[in-house]
């Protein structure tokens, strides 16, 4: 967390920019560890630990902007070093639409009731680590001997972020996290060699699944064997809550109002448009409780609210800051999303498996690409033919292509189970028509 030493320094170097000619400036002090660990089959692969603590700056000066960044904060290195920033911004070009925001959009608040931070953190020991890959391996290593390899691995951290503006914005926040995962790989068929995955994540060491997911990720590799191509043909496609983010990121992206300004989004001018199914209702939910990605303020300082990005397959709003705003003449919304769930269904995975005649259920995407100003796509896929509801056949090599909007608007059904160790808490999806080529 940071100390109140660290605050009063970013104060300092706030009164001692404005005094050297800065019009406005923001001032950010973060301290953060990381913990990572890998054990891969019968030995401790990797083990790295580390720490930082910094300064970063925003100054306006004269018209102008830069942002600098430091990890030595003694008085006398900082005056230097803001001297030279302020001396540097001075070269640069002007931009008019370079400032804070205006302080009505700013959030005023303690920074604390989100719950997003565990203390003991600092406190597991590394055996207690250790112990959990070591486990996650030993669950499936050899068990069978078309196993080529198991690996598990284990990170935690905590961020902590205090920052100051000259337009009275102070703000800050402490996150932790804690993951957990495992993978394995078999010999298949021929040259086959079909590998998969299986993880947790929490904010609180005690909500993190600290077993089966070795096992689980084996189950998933053992499913994969025999994976082959089928005709290619249009097909009902089921997207599981694991997968379906590479799908909707694309979409978010072309929200962005740097998409926007660059005419780089295929959602320009879309405002007010149904541009999804009606099914759905996409929200940015930032206050949500004990939430990877929850917070109080954007990167900005911006306060955040609960927003309805699509509802009933309208699109609602951009992602717009302060700079993109004043580039558009728009008015600035948030800066980026927050946590983003679903309205959701009546069904989880298993029952919208088994109420399908016929489709492919998409386990996961391996390469391809969207265009970013139309919206087409072509994603490679891995996953299973689904027949009389029973997924019988695996696939892989096959891809499908299309449009993101059609695809959207072809939506037909969404679940219920969103993963909640995510900060995209999308359920599983349904689309229909969607083209697959393969043999």
């Amino acid at each position: 967390m940071i100390t109140k030493e660290n605050k009063d320094l970013a104060k300092w170097a706030l009164e001692y920019a404005l005094k050297k000619g800065c019009s406005d400036a923001r001032v950010s002090v973060y301290a953060g560890t990381n913990n990572s660990f890998e054990y891969r089959d019968t030995q401790l692969d990797r083990l790295e630990q580390s720490s930082e603590n910094g300064m970063s700056l925003q100054l306006y000066v004269e018209g102008r902007y830069a942002s600098f960044s430091t990890n030595r904060l003694e008085k006398k290195e900082l005056e230097k070093f803001i001297s030279n920033g302020i001396d540097t911004t001075r070269l640069l070009a002007k931009d008019e639409f370079r400032r804070l925001p205006d302080p009505e959009r700013l959030y005023k608040g303690d920074g604390k009731g989100l719950d997003i931070y565990d203390e003991s953190v600092e406190k597991i020991s590394v055996d207690e680590k250790l112990a959990l890959i070591k486990n996650n391996v030993e669950e499936v290593y050899n068990t069978d001997e078309r196993l080529i390899s198991v690996s598990s691995d284990y990170s935690d951290g905590a961020v902590s972020l205090y920052a100051i503006t000259s337009n009275d914005f102070e703000g800050e926040m402490d996150s932790s996290y804690f993951n957990l995962s495992a993978g394995t790989s078999m010999k298949g068929i021929g040259d086959a060699r079909p590998s998969s995955y299986w993880y947790d994540s929490a904010i609180f060491w005690k909500d993190l699944q600290k077993k089966e997911i070795g096992k689980k990720a084996y189950e998933r590799t053992l499913r994969k064997l025999g994976q082959e191509k089928i005709e290619s043909g249009v097909f009902k496609m089921l997207v599981d809550n694991l997968s379906i983010t590479r799908l909707l990121s694309p979409l978010v992206s072309a929200m962005y109002g740097s998409a926007i300004q660059q005419k780089n989004s295929f959602l320009i001018e879309k405002l007010g448009e149904k541009i999804a199914s009606d099914l759905i209702t996409l929200v940015d939910d930032p206050h949500l409780k004990q939430a990877q990605g929850a917070r109080w303020f954007d990167g900005e300082g911006a306060a955040t609210r609960k927003l309805n990005v699509i509802e009933n397959g309208v699109l609602n709003l951009y992602y717009i800051d302060t700079y993109y705003g004043g580039k558009l003449g728009m008015m600035p919304t948030i800066q980026s999303p927050s946590v983003l769930t679903l309205k959701l269904g009546d069904k989880n995975f298993d029952q919208m498996l088994a109420s399908l005649d016929r489709g492919i259920w998409v386990t996961g995407f391996n390469g391809g690409n969207s265009n970013s100003t139309t919206g087409d796509f072509s994603f490679g896929i891995e996953g299973f033919l689904i027949q009389d509801g029973q997924a019988v056949k695996p696939l892989n090599e096959m891809n499908i292509t299309g449009n993101l909007l059609s695809l959207w608007q072809n939506l037909i059904e969404v679940g219920n189970d969103p993963r909640t160790t995510s900060s995209w808490r999308i359920p599983t999806i349904l689309f229909d028509a969607v083209n697959f080529s393969g043999k």
